[in-house]
């Protein structure tokens, strides 16, 4: 019987090297990541986390979003997180992300916080829109 040698495993970088990082935590109005806090809402894009001038759902808007809209066709996964509770994203505007070629998950901000590590981790592209809750 001949014994065949496996092949060494690669270490693979789990998150994509131009992340943000994971959200280590949330609320008190705003987010840690990267040993760093981040007062208010926040865009978490690849490679960048930028303030968002959102406080509520019903604030969201395509011109809110431009900076993931623009790099829509790289993501795999936009995620949106609605505050302390889900709202549905109003039709006319998912139709209009969707038209700017994002596919939008919205759920509420701790659930979407969560939803980006594990999607970070497994090294999908994937950016945030958070609703910052107290």
């Amino acid at each position: 019987m001949k014994v065949r040698r496996a092949k060494p495993l690669r270490a693979r970088r789990l998150n994509p090297p131009d992340s943000a990082g994971p959200v280590q935590s949330y609320g008190g109005g705003g987010f840690r990541l990267d040993d760093r806090r981040f007062a208010g809402s926040i865009l978490l894009l690849p490679g960048r986390i930028e303030p968002w001038p959102v406080t509520a759902l019903s604030a969201v808007t395509l011109e809110s979003l431009a900076p993931a809209t623009a790099i829509a066709q790289t993501l795999e996964v936009f995620l949106l997180g609605t505050g302390p509770r889900f709202e549905m994203v109003l039709p006319d505007l998912r139709g209009e992300l969707l038209t700017a070629g994002l596919t939008v998950e919205a759920m509420d901000t701790g659930a979407a916080c969560r939803t980006y590590n594990v999607l970070l981790a497994e090294g999908r592209v994937v950016a945030a829109a958070l609703i910052a809750v107290d």
